[in-house]
């Protein structure tokens, strides 16, 4: 038996890649990898967020000044290549290194490996090459086979993850060529009008990189198969959940009732209440694989009770604000929760551990931020601050919530910055969300 070569394909691949100048025309993301020494890097994220366009992204970035052979990538998503063995992978690098022998071991090359998790035992392959070359080792696939805890299992605590999402306020405005190039503090009349009509736009768009600038229906169309990919090959193909009309209606039912308090029991009677017979650990685990690909974030109850914790419900929101619009044809207003949406988006980018708060006298405050070097913060989010009842339930709530966290700061985020001038709210910081969610001049 003669001795195995790498796959012409491959070969190609690698020569494409190391022969391009750069990735193209693309949208900059605002993610970064994190910063620490021997960690192999997964980006992960719901299916189309961008994650390959992110890798692409990190090619050019890691090519700045430097080589073409400093980067490659390589997608393993091609028919040509299906089916793959493992050892083709080792056969790559040894290709590589052949093309450039100085290079190994002496100088840090990175490899952006897309869709990876087609190759079976791809995990191997890192350890090993994260051990006895000097590589920085990015990969990204489909949440179908690259979740965020198997990626940390399959590579034994040497990987990291980085979570991709759909565009952000501040990218949904870049793709435009309309990201403002100072602090919010310092908007003009004229672009403080844009940058808030985009916003209300935001909200029923969203910031799938695809969806941008369709016509609604046409919008409506590629979310809903986007939710559909998501449910049959991250849910029903790869669990064998075998129950798929309750499936389908728990997505349905989350994605037309954002932030929403759900518990397992309550959807469980719902289902049971629509004809479909599953058993309440059948419901528990749908919500947890919908969690896990993405699709769904989810809330605690914010309390040091483990108690409280199991005893309270969660509130769900969907991956983006777009998602709502598109399941929901009612034509009722979900602006105020289409807002708490992208906030906890926001949120979740900057980091800190979320919970919502529910005082002992029934007051709800939306978001208790702890950040993880000290510090807390209760976030109430409003869309109309300029109804009177609404304003001062919303204050009131936060008052409550501020008797039980006396250490945490207060901040109500309004749609409607022109109706800041008339609230008058004490130690409550009130601020509009568009500056809330570009805080910072862009350098």
């Amino acid at each position: 038996m003669g001795a195995v070569s790498l796959h012409p394909v491959l070969a190609e691949k690698l020569s494409d890649s190391l022969a391009s100048a750069d990735a193209g025309s693309f949208t900059r993301r605002d993610a970064r990898l994190p910063a620490i020494a021997g960690k192999a890097h997964a980006v992960i994220g719901m299916r189309r967020a961008g994650k390959t366009t992110f890798l692409r992204q990190l090619l050019d970035e890691r090519r700045a000044g430097a080589a073409p052979e400093r980067a490659v990538y390589v997608s393993f998503d091609d028919d040509r290549i299906a089916g793959l063995e493992l050892d083709q992978l080792g056969l790559l690098l040894e290709e590589f290194y052949r093309r450039y022998p100085a290079l190994r071991r002496k100088e840090t090359v990175t490899w952006l490996l897309d869709e990876v998790q087609l190759v079976p035992g791809w995990e191997r392959f890192v350890r090993r090459v994260m051990d006895s070359e000097q590589v920085e080792v990015v990969v990204s696939g489909s949440s179908a086979k690259m979740l965020s805890r198997e990626v940390h299992t399959s590579l034994r605590g040497r990987g990291m993850a980085t979570v991709i999402r759909p565009f952000s306020f501040r990218e949904f405005l870049r793709h435009r060529g309309e990201e403002p190039r100072e602090d919010a503090r310092a908007w003009q009349a004229p672009v403080r009008s844009l940058v808030e009509g985009r916003l209300r736009e935001y909200l029923v768009e969203g910031g799938f990189p695809e969806a941008q600038g369709l016509a609604a229906a046409l919008r409506v169309e590629l979310l809903q198969g986007y939710v559909d990919t998501v449910l049959f090959l991250d849910v029903v193909e790869r669990h064998g959940v075998s129950q798929v009309a309750a499936l389908r209606w728990l997505v349905r039912h989350c994605l037309r009732n954002p932030a929403g308090s759900f518990s397992v029991h309550r959807l469980h009677q719902d289902l049971k209440s629509q004809g479909h017979g599953v058993a309440k650990d059948a419901v528990h685990a749908m919500l947890g694989h919908l969690l896990d690909a993405f699709l769904l974030g989810s809330v605690p109850l914010a309390t040091d009770s483990l108690r409280r914790l199991n005893s309270n419900p969660r509130k769900l929101y969907p991956a983006d604000p777009g998602l709502i619009g598109a399941f929901d044809a009612t034509g009722r207003s979900n602006l105020g929760h289409a807002l708490e949406t992208v906030v906890l988006n926001e949120l979740e980018r900057r980091g800190g551990e979320i919970g919502y708060v529910k005082t002992a006298d029934g007051w709800e405050v939306d978001f208790l931020v702890r950040q993880p070097g000290g510090g807390e913060e209760l976030i109430q989010v409003c869309a109309d601050p300029g109804d009177p009842a609404t304003l001062a339930r919303e204050l009131r709530a936060l008052a409550a919530a501020s008797a039980e966290h006396p250490r945490a700061g207060r901040r109500l985020l309004v749609l409607d910055r022109a109706a800041l001038g008339r609230v008058a709210t004490g130690e409550v910081e009130v601020v509009g969300v568009a500056d809330w969610l570009l805080p910072e001049t862009v350098t």
